[in-house]
């Protein structure tokens, strides 16, 4: 391991920047058209006095991380912006560390002063991740490393002092065997309220040239990974699967994953939707395809209830009970098998989740997995960075919903979508002057993010953002 230096945070500002939805996005109970993208650039120094600069980036999507009716959209932002400059505030304050040194001293802090403020576990972990990465983003340019080598040589000194359950674990060697894929497979998201065919869809058409339902999705970009929204009604899901599963018929090939997004009150609620896809002669194939369910339970009892029932006929992993570094941990004893990866609750969080999988799998037959999801990443530093982290933890496929919901890099400037476009033109292409993901046979090209010197993102490209901001209003504490 080379030695991790110690960094002190110098500076720091926050900006956002509103962005209207290309479509409505619905996911649980919440349907969203718009939202904001919170920005964070931190300056850190290491022992030397050498100086650098870091960059992270963020959608601040209301109604995932507290689902709670009574609350707006714009409670749930206030939730999410107040998250992030209590991590920017401690991280200020806090005594020089390593990265990972940094994360770790920062977390319990970042919980219980969350907590205190009435914020839960996921919308504290928020305002971290962002920190987290954004700090381990300038250190990455400070030695001039893209982030797969600088993880290889553990540059950020990541340890198991916040997961001893990991104790023995070679994190070295699990470090240095990091071999990102030059490709990932897209996973698109089908929404509950999202056309299928031309047909179903409502109203006048955008008429912008891209996809507006499902089956202009696959024809466009070849997409064979899916992840299908479920209701928690099982009836109603059953007919929706059938639908889709018509529409996914022709393909030679093609994999699914159901999301239900806490809607289900029990194992039993899922129970019955399983035994009406095992049942219905059209969903047999879907069902074969079908890799595993996410986080099909409410947060508040997912982790107190058993799932053993449920587990020996599917694969199921927990995403929104996430909260915590040992949610996992609990989840294992319900009879979880998986976790989600999503670099708005934590860049460590997934990677010391990794090393679990790969732990826990000792015995061939045991399982455990993790699956790369998505929460609307916005084109830009956003996208990239949690395409980085999926791409380091060897993940094949990463579920994409920004592509079809957010119209591409959404109120960026023109000096934005240009530097975009030439540093990362592999990833991105032009679509009416606005950088949009290029997706190819259903794949991303990782090519220029793995290639970047920081974390997945060209400086040039970083800075042009951050350029733009600045002409802007910074945001202060709220």
């Amino acid at each position: 391991m080379a030695d991790a230096p110690l960094l002190d945070i110098k500076d720091a500002s926050i900006f956002e920047r509103r962005l209207s939805m290309r479509m409505p996005f619905r996911f649980g109970a919440a349907t969203v058209t718009e939202a904001a993208q919170i920005f964070v650039r931190l300056v850190i120094e290491d022992g030397q006095g050498k100086i650098a600069e870091g960059y992270a980036a963020e959608l601040m999507v209301p109604k995932w991380f507290d689902k709670n009716p009574e609350l707006s959209n714009s409670d749930n932002e206030q939730q999410l912006r107040r998250s992030v400059h209590l991590a920017v505030s401690l991280a200020q304050q806090a005594r020089p560390a390593t990265a990972f040194g940094l994360h770790a001293a920062l977390e319990p802090r970042q919980h219980e002063q969350a907590a205190a403020a009435g914020l839960n576990g996921l919308i504290a972990s928020f305002g971290l991740a962002l920190v987290d990465r954004a700090i381990l983003d300038a250190l990455c340019r400070m030695h001039t490393l893209t982030m797969t080598d600088a993880m290889r040589v553990n540059l950020p000194g990541v340890d198991v002092s916040t997961t001893p359950d990991l104790t023995g674990f070679d994190v070295s060697a699990f470090l240095q065997n990091l071999a990102p894929q030059p490709t990932i497979h897209l996973r698109h998201t089908v929404g509950y309220i999202d056309p299928l065919t031309p047909g179903e869809i409502k109203g006048s058409r955008l008429n912008d040239g891209l996809p507006e339902c499902l089956s202009e999705e696959i024809q466009t970009y070849g997409i064979r990974y899916f992840k299908l929204k479920v209701s928690g009604k099982p009836q109603d899901d059953a007919q929706r699967l059938m639908a889709i599963a018509s529409v996914l018929a022709p393909l030679a090939d093609y994999r699914v994953t159901l999301d239900g997004n806490e809607q289900f009150t029990d194992e039993a609620a899922v129970i019955e939707l399983m035994d009406r896809i095992d049942t219905e002669p059209s969903l047999a194939r879907l069902r074969q395809k079908l890799l595993f369910v996410e986080q099909p339970i409410i947060r508040t009892a997912a982790l107190s209830q058993t799932v053993n029932r449920l587990a020996k006929r599917v694969a199921l992993e927990i995403d929104e009970s996430d909260a915590t570094q040992d949610a996992f941990l609990a989840a294992r004893k319900q009879g979880y098998l998986g976790i989600s990866s999503k670099s708005c609750k934590g860049f460590y969080r997934s990677l010391l989740n990794r090393m679990r999988v790969e732990k826990w799998n000792e015995n061939a037959d045991a399982g455990y997995f993790m699956s790369a999801e998505d929460l609307t990443t916005q084109a830009g530093i956003a996208v990239q960075q949690d395409l980085a982290l999926a791409a380091i933890l060897g993940l094949g496929h990463v579920e994409r919903n920004g592509h079809h919901y957010v119209d591409g890099m959404h109120g960026a400037s023109q000096q934005e979508n240009t530097a975009w476009l030439a540093s990362h033109d592999d990833l991105y292409e032009d679509h009416q002057g606005r950088a949009r993901l290029k997706i190819k046979n259903g794949q991303l090209s990782l090519k220029t993010v793995l290639a970047a010197r920081g974390l997945g993102v060209a400086e040039e490209a970083a800075k042009a953002t951050f350029q733009t901001l600045g002409q802007g209003e910074r945001r202060h504490e709220p």
